[in-house]
């Protein structure tokens, strides 16, 4: 397994994007895309919109949502996230995978081969599979060794607030659960 490195820009033809889906080139369009290639993480739309305005500060954070989202109907960028999470983007650059904190919230992409590789439900199961993408959820390192240490030490006050935030994230989970 191995996690992807950020997708540089330059790698991104965003006038034959337009182009392919008789889409006009906007300016807007292009500081958007142009601003979510050199991201290397899975921002949300507030987050591209403060990377897009320092170039362009008249655009709306309306505009950049509905430009997000006309490229992710086009699958030329991917949106994710999970239940009861804010929706994060990624130019989409073919099948891979990702890792979910379920306490901070980092997502991290995933290459595996062998999850490319699994058996995909069959046409009696009544559902045409276009493509599919593996979400595995837990505590990322730094979260991991933060519960590690909640349990071998610290500070009374400390470990009151890391408490009342477990509780919290152990009340989200479970209303996950309960919706899925």
């Amino acid at each position: 397994m191995r996690q992807r490195g950020p997708q540089p820009a330059g790698n991104i033809d965003i006038e034959k994007i337009c182009r392919e889906h008789s889409l006009p080139l906007t300016t807007q369009r292009r500081t958007v895309l142009e601003a979510l290639a050199l991201r290397q993480d899975h921002p949300t739309v507030d987050e591209i919109w403060a990377d897009v305005r320092q170039r362009t500060p008249e655009i709306s954070r309306t505009t950049v949502y509905r430009i997000l989202e006309v490229f992710a109907l086009l699958r030329v960028v991917c949106k994710v996230g999970h239940p009861g999470a804010t929706a994060r983007y990624e130019i989409r650059i073919g099948r891979h995978h990702h890792l979910l904190c379920l306490d901070c919230g980092v997502i991290v992409d995933l290459e595996d081969p062998a999850l490319d590789t699994i058996t995909l439900p069959g046409k009696d199961s009544g559902f045409r599979i276009e493509d599919y993408s593996i979400q595995f959820r837990g505590l990322c390192s730094r979260c991991a060794a933060g519960s590690a240490s909640r349990t071998t030490g610290g500070s009374t006050a400390e470990i009151t607030n890391d408490n009342s935030r477990a509780r919290t994230v152990r009340s989200v989970r479970n209303r996950m659960r309960k919706q899925l």
